[in-house]
C-alpha cells in the first residue's frame, strides 16, 4: 500500500517535531499505522530550510501549493495565527483533505465553522496539539471517558503563566522580576499579554468544555482574569492559610448553565495539581464513572507538541477507508446532539473567595468588614490578621487583613466588596481571589 503524503503548513518549532518524529520512529508509525507516511512538502521561510534538505523535504514559500496539491493526503497546519490559516485549512477541506492543526485560537473562535464544512466534505479536522501540548488530553476526554459525564475540569494550561507563579511561590519574587526571566528563557513572548492574561488559556478551556459537556465553541463566552497583578504578598499568604495559587482554566457544569472561566486561584496545597510546578501543564477532570483523573505533561515544545500532532496523522489515517459516518465526532457528541445549554454570566458563578483588605489598625474595624458579610449571608472560613510592624504601628499604616468565604456565588462577593471598600477604615486596595477545593 503507498505511503500517506503529508504536506506541513510551517516548518518551525513544531512542525521540526512532526518531521523529527516521522522520519526518526517511521518503522514504529507504520507498524502502528498499517501504512507508510512521508512528509512530501513543507513550506517555509528561512527556518527549517537546512532540516527539510537534510531530512529529504521538498520545500515552498507557498503555503497554497500544499493545500492544491493533488498528491497530499493530510495536511498539517503549523503556521499559528487566524490567517492565512483558516483560508488555508477551509481551501484543503474543501478539496477533501484532512487536517490536523495545533492552532488553539483558530479552533476556539473559527472550530464551528471548520467542523461544519469538515462534516460537509467528509474529512477529518484533528486538533488534539492545540491543547496541553504533549499531553492527549482531549482523546482522553473524548474518547477515555466517553462512558461518563462529565462534571467539571480544571486545568493547568499555559506552561509560562504556571512557571512566573511557581517562581514567586517558591523564591519570594515579583511578578515583573519573573515575567523578565521568562522572557530571557524563550518562556514567554515580548508580549506576554495572551499568557500572562489568560487568552491562550480561554482559547484551550474553550476546547475542553466543547469536548467535556457537548457544547458549541464559545470562546467569547469565557471569563478572563490574568496573573499580572498578583502580588508576592498574596503568594505568601495563600502559603500560610495552606493554598498555592495556580492560573486555572475551569470549566463546571450546573443545572443552571455551564461556567467557564479562566482566573489565579487558591487550591489546597495537598492536592497533586497544586504541586505541578515550572512550564508543566496539568488537567484533572471529575467524571461520574471513573471519578478524578489527572493528566500531567509538557505543555508546549517542538517534539512534546510534534507527538500530539504525528498521533493524530496516525488516527487520520487508521480511519481513511472508514466511512465518515462511523468517525469520532469532532467535539466528542454526535453533531445533532450538541447542548445549547448556556454559559452562566460571571455574576452567577459560584466559588469560595480569598480576600485581602488593607485596614485601619483599630478597634471596631474587624466588626464593620464581617457584618457586612454577615447582612449578605456570606459565611467566613477564615480570618487572618497580620501584627502591624513597630514602623507601621509609629506610623498609623494599614494593616492586611485576610479572610477566606465558602462558596457563595460571585454577585455577592462582588456586593460586599464594594460595600467594604467604601468604609472610611479601608484603603481601595483590596484584592479578591476564586478559592477551589478541587475535592
Amino acid at each position: 500500500m503507498k505511503p500517506v503524503n503529508i504536506g506541513l503548513l510551517g516548518l518551525g518549532t513544531v512542525g521540526q517535531g512532526v518531521a523529527n518524529i516521522l522520519v526518526r520512529n517511521a518503522t514504529e508509525i507504520e507498524r502502528r499505522a498499517g501504512r507508510g507516511i512521508k512528509v512530501k512538502t513543507a513550506s517555509v521561510r528561512t527556518q527549517g530550510k537546512n532540516l527539510a534538505g537534510t531530512l529529504g523535504i521538498e520545500t515552498t514559500s507557498d503555503p497554497s501549493t500544499i493545500v492544491n496539491d493533488p498528491d497530499i493526503d493530510i495536511v498539517c497546519e503549523n503556521m499559528g495565527g487566524e490567517q492565512p490559516a483558516l483560508d488555508l485549512i477551509m481551501s484543503a477541506i474543501s478539496q477533501g483533505k484532512h487536517v490536523i492543526t495545533a492552532n488553539k485560537a483558530l479552533i476556539a473562535i473559527h472550530g464551528n465553522q471548520i467542523f461544519e464544512a469538515a462534516r460537509k466534505h467528509g474529512v477529518i479536522v484533528a486538533f488534539e496539539p492545540a491543547v496541553a501540548g504533549g499531553i492527549p488530553i482531549i482523546k482522553a476526554i473524548r474518547e477515555g471517558l466517553a462512558a461518563n459525564r462529565i462534571d467539571w475540569l480544571a486545568g493547568i494550561i499555559n506552561g509560562t503563566g504556571n512557571f512566573i507563579l511557581s517562581e514567586m511561590a517558591s523564591k519570594g519574587r515579583d511578578f515583573a522580576d519573573v515575567l523578565a526571566e521568562a522572557q530571557a528563557l524563550g518562556y514567554a513572548e515580548a508580549d506576554p499579554e495572551f499568557d500572562v492574561e489568560g487568552i491562550d488559556a480561554a482559547h484551550k478551556l474553550t476546547i475542553l468544555a466543547s469536548i467535556a459537556f457537548g457544547i458549541p465553541l464559545q470562546f467569547d463566552a469565557v471569563f478572563t482574569e490574568g496573573i499580572s497583578k498578583i502580588s508576592r504578598e498574596d503568594v505568601a499568604f495563600a502559603d500560610e492559610l495552606g493554598y498555592r495559587i495556580k492560573h486555572l482554566g475551569v470549566a463546571r457544569r450546573r443545572a443552571d448553565g455551564i461556567e467557564l472561566r479562566v482566573h489565579p486561584t487558591l487550591i489546597p496545597q495537598e492536592r497533586l495539581i497544586a504541586n505541578v510546578n515550572g512550564v508543566m501543564n496539568a488537567v484533572l477532570v471529575q467524571s461520574d464513572a471513573v471519578g478524578p483523573t489527572l493528566y500531567y505533561g509538557p505543555g508546549a515544545g517542538s517534539e512534546p507538541t510534534g507527538s500530539a500532532v504525528v498521533a493524530d496523522i496516525v488516527d487520520v489515517v487508521r480511519a481513511l477507508t472508514t466511512d465518515a459516518q462511523q468517525r469520532v465526532p469532532h467535539l466528542a457528541f454526535q453533531f445533532d446532539a450538541l447542548s445549547n445549554q448556556p454559559v452562566l454570566k460571571p455574576e452567577d458563578f459560584e466559588s469560595a473567595y480569598y480576600l485581602r483588605v488593607q485596614a485601619e489598625d483599630k478597634p471596631g474595624v474587624m466588626a464593620d468588614i464581617t457584618s457586612i458579610f454577615g447582612e449578605l449571608g456570606i459565611s467566613i472560613e477564615a480570618i487572618l490578621q497580620k501584627e502591624p510592624s513597630e514602623e507601621a504601628a509609629a506610623n498609623n499604616a494599614n494593616v492586611p487583613v485576610i479572610l477566606l468565604t465558602r462558596t457563595v456565588r460571585e454577585g455577592l462577593m462582588l456586593s460586599a466588596i464594594e460595600k467594604i471598600g467604601a468604609l472610611n477604615s479601608v484603603s481601595d486596595d483590596l484584592s479578591m481571589l476564586r478559592v477551589e477545593s478541587l475535592s
